[in-house]
C-alpha cells in the first residue's frame, strides 16, 4: 500500500470513546458502582434492586469519554449479557469481596474467555468487615483468571460503590485500556452499530438503544435492521436530552422505527426508505409472533396456555426462557402469544376466545384492554420481578393440578363367602390376612393379581357387631360399593387416602 493510499484509509479516523459492559453476579454491586460514577440513581429505580433491562450510560473522565452497559445479573438474562458483551471493547467483571465467584460470575467469565474482550476486574464491596479481596484472587485464578501481582497481567482494582473508594483508579485504568487499544472511528461515515435493546412505550411510541460502532448518527437519517426500519424523529441520551448529533462509542435511545426492532441485530444509516424496506428479512412466526405451536405428539398433561407481554424485547425473550423451564408433572405451560409494550384489547380478546390468562411484565393494560377484560372475564397478572412472576405462575400451574391423593395401603382382606349382592352392592365375608382392615377405606379388589375394580367399605362387622377396624387373623364381614363384582378368593385391598 502507497503512503497516499494509506492517508487516504486514515482519512477521518478520530478517538472512538470505550465502550465497557459491567457483568458479574446479582446484587455484586454492578448497578450501584455505576450509580455512584455518574452520581444519579438509577439503582434506586429498579425493581428490587435488580436491573431487569440493559441500561447504557456515558460519563467524562478528564476530559475522555466512557460509556458504560449495565447488564442483568439474574441468571434469567443470560442471553441479554451476552449481546452487551458482544457490543463492548472493555468488560468489568464484577466479583463482590465478601461473597466470591457464584454462577453468573463463571457464565461472565465464559463470555470474556469466548469474546477475547480486554478484561479488567473489581473487586467490589472492600468495604466490608468480611471484605476477603486475596480469596477473591485465588478463587479467579482458578477459573483461568490471573490477574496483576497474581500470576497474570489482567489488570485488578479494588472498589466500594458505598464510599467510592478506588473508583477513580478504575476510571483511570479503564482509559489506560482504551488508549492501549487505539480505537478509533470513521468520523465520515455512515454511522452503523448494534441495538442493544427495544421497547413500545404507550407515550413514545417505538423505543430503541442504539449502540453507534462506526460514524456519526443525527436525526432525519434513515436507518434500517434486517426487521426494522424508519427515519428517525429524536435522539436522546441517557439524561433524556436531545441531541443533534450522536457519534461512535455512544450508546442513544433513538424513535422513528416502524416496528420493534430486535435487540441484538446490526443496524445502518441507508440513502432512503425505500432502500432500507429492501434490506428487510421477511421476519418467520418465532420471531415475529414469539408463538409456540404445540407438539403434534399426545399428552396426557393438562395445558396451560397464557399471552405474554413485557416493557422490552430482550427481557420478553428472558421471561420466555425462564417460563419455559417452568416444569409440573401433570400440567404443561405454552406460550400462545407475546410481544412487547402494554396490554391491549386485542390480547384481552384472544384470552377470551381462548379462555386463558395475560401476564404482564413491567406493563399494564391500557383501558380498552381494561374495559373489555371485565366485558370478557379475563384476569390479567402483572407483575415487576422474575421472582414474582415466576412464584405466581408456579401457583397458577400447581391451582390446574387440584389436590393430590395420597394412597397408604392398610391391610388386606380374602373373600370366603358372597352372602347378598345387591343394586347398592355386596357384602361378604371374609378373614385379614395382613395389617387391619378399616371401614370407611377404599378398597381395590384383585383376582389373581389381575385388576378388577375398586370401590368403598361401607360397614364392617366383626362377631356381628359394627366395628371401626378388624386386624390381621380375624373375620368380619364388609359391606362393599364400587366398581367389579367380588368373588370367593378375591383379595381385598384397604387404603387410607390423604390429601397432599
Amino acid at each position: 500500500m502507497t503512503q497516499k493510499s494509506q492517508e487516504n484509509n486514515n482519512q477521518g479516523l478520530v478517538e472512538k470513546p470505550p465502550v465497557v459492559v459491567v457483568l458479574g453476579h446479582v446484587d455484586h454491586g454492578k448497578t450501584s458502582l455505576l450509580d455512584y460514577i455518574r452520581k444519579t440513581k438509577i439503582a434506586a429505580k429498579e425493581s428490587g434492586g435488580i436491573t431487569q433491562h440493559i441500561g447504557a450510560y456515558q460519563i467524562e473522565w478528564q476530559d475522555k469519554k466512557i460509556t458504560f452497559i449495565d447488564t442483568p445479573g439474574h441468571e434469567a438474562f443470560s442471553s441479554m449479557r451476552s449481546r452487551g458483551i458482544q457490543a463492548a471493547d472493555i468488560a468489568l467483571l464484577i466479583v463482590a469481596a465478601d461473597d466470591g465467584i457464584k454462577p453468573q460470575t463463571v457464565e461472565a467469565i465464559n463470555y470474556i474467555k469466548k469474546s477475547g474482550i480486554a478484561p479488567i476486574v473489581v473487586i467490589n464491596k472492600i468495604d466490608l468487615p468480611t471484605s476477603q479481596p486475596e480469596k477473591i484472587k485465588q478463587e479467579l485464578l482458578e477459573q483461568g483468571i490471573a490477574v496483576e501481582n497474581y500470576g497474570g497481567d489482567i489488570p485488578i482494582v479494588q472498589t466500594s460503590a458505598k464510599t467510592g473508594e478506588g473508583i477513580n483508579d478504575l476510571l483511570e485504568i479503564i482509559l489506560l485500556v482504551a488508549e492501549m487499544q487505539e480505537l478509533k472511528f470513521n468520523s465520515q461515515a455512515r454511522a452503523k452499530g448494534v441495538i442493544i435493546e427495544a421497547s413500545l412505550d404507550k407515550k413514545r411510541g417505538i423505543v430503541a438503544t442504539l449502540l453507534i460502532q462506526d460514524g456519526r448518527l443525527t436525526p432525519g437519517e434513515i436507518i434500517s435492521s434486517s426487521l426494522s426500519y424508519g427515519k428517525i424523529k429524536r435522539i436522546i441520551d441517557f439524561a433524556e436530552q436531545n441531541l443533534n448529533e450522536a457519534s461512535a462509542g455512544s450508546a442513544v435511545e433513538v424513535m422513528g422505527f416502524n416496528n420493534v426492532p430486535m435487540a441484538g441485530d446490526s443496524w445502518s444509516v441507508v440513502d432512503n426508505l425505500k432502500k432500507a424496506e429492501e434490506k428487510i428479512i421477511k421476519p418467520s412466526s418465532q420471531i415475529s409472533s414469539f408463538n409456540q405451536k404445540p407438539s403434534p405428539e399426545k399428552s396426557e398433561k393438562i395445558v396451560l396456555e397464557v399471552i405474554l407481554k413485557s416493557d422490552f424485547l430482550g427481557t420478553l425473550e428472558a421471561v420466555k426462557n425462564i417460563l419455559n423451564e417452568l416444569k409440573e408433572e401433570k400440567v404443561e405451560l405454552k406460550i400462545l402469544s407475546s410481544g412487547v409494550g402494554e396490554i391491549n384489547e386485542n390480547d384481552v380478546k384472544l384470552a377470551a376466545i381462548k379462555q386463558t390468562k395475560i401476564l404482564g411484565f413491567r406493563v399494564s393494560p391500557n383501558l380498552a384492554a381494561q374495559r373489555a377484560s371485565e366485558r370478557y372475564k379475563i384476569d390479567f397478572i402483572i407483575t415487576e420481578t422474575i421472582y414474582e412472576l415466576t412464584q405466581k405462575v408456579r401457583e397458577l400451574l400447581s391451582s390446574l393440578v387440584g389436590p393430590e391423593e395420597i394412597k397408604k395401603l392398610s391391610g388386606e382382606l380374602k373373600a370366603l363367602a358372597v352372602f347378598k349382592s345387591t343394586k347398592n352392592g355386596q357384602i361378604i365375608g371374609g378373614r385379614v390376612i395382613s395389617g387391619k382392615v378399616i371401614r370407611g377405606n377404599k378398597a381395590e379388589i384383585l383376582r389373581n393379581e389381575e385388576y378388577i375394580g375398586e370401590g368403598k367399605i361401607v360397614e364392617l362387622q366383626h362377631n356381628k357387631k359394627p366395628v371401626s377396624e378388624v386386624v390381621n387373623g380375624q373375620e368380619c364381614g364388609i359391606l362393599y360399593q364400587g366398581e367389579g363384582k367380588i368373588e370367593i378368593g378375591d383379595i381385598i385391598k384397604s387404603y387410607q387416602i390423604s390429601i397432599k
